[in-house]
């Protein structure tokens, strides 16, 4: 067995899914919801779907609220968010030993995997998350979705068009 590190000339292999960076017009529109000091830390694009399909998913309220925190520190499509179980807890009202339980549910579910982060000589520093899971769930259930919105549309149609 092999001591040497892995070739650096090796592609790296990655778990980012890539986020959709908001463009202005899409920026306005989220601005004027919202008051200035409401949005002075900044704020996270949600995807309707995973409210909307919450209960299809499996999700409990607090795992939900789990990857809410977790999403909230996705800032980059080129990296995995990361925040350690003590934050999260805090934000939560819970024991830093109840949300790891939530992240293992969430885990053993499929919604996400634990990547392990090291601080150069200092030991392990809090996990990032890949939640490349989650979006394979969503992308799972957006047909279902799509088609009662156009069964929908179909349906204001049918009452809006004038007989004859």
């Amino acid at each position: 067995m092999s001591n040497t590190p892995p070739s650096s000339t090796a592609e790296p292999t990655t778990n980012v899914v890539p986020l959709k960076t908001l463009t202005k017009v899409e920026k306005e529109k989220v601005t004027p919801r919202w008051s200035g000091c409401a949005l002075e830390r900044g704020y996270s694009p949600v995807p309707i779907i995973l409210m909307w399909g919450q209960a299809k998913l499996g999700l409990t309220p607090e795992e939900m609220n789990v990857l809410l925190q977790l999403i909230s520190h996705w800032w980059s499509g080129a990296s995995d968010p990361y925040i350690s179980k003590e934050r999260i807890a805090s934000r939560m009202g819970r024991h830093p030993r109840t949300v790891q339980a939530y992240l293992t549910k969430l885990e053993n579910k499929g919604f996400l995997r634990r990547v392990t982060r090291y601080k150069v000589n200092k030991g392990q520093d809090a996990n990032a998350f890949d939640l490349s899971g989650l979006n394979e769930k969503l992308e799972a259930i957006a047909p279902e979705f799509k088609k009662v919105s156009e069964q929908n549309k179909l349906r204001r149609r049918k009452v809006e068009k004038p007989p004859g």
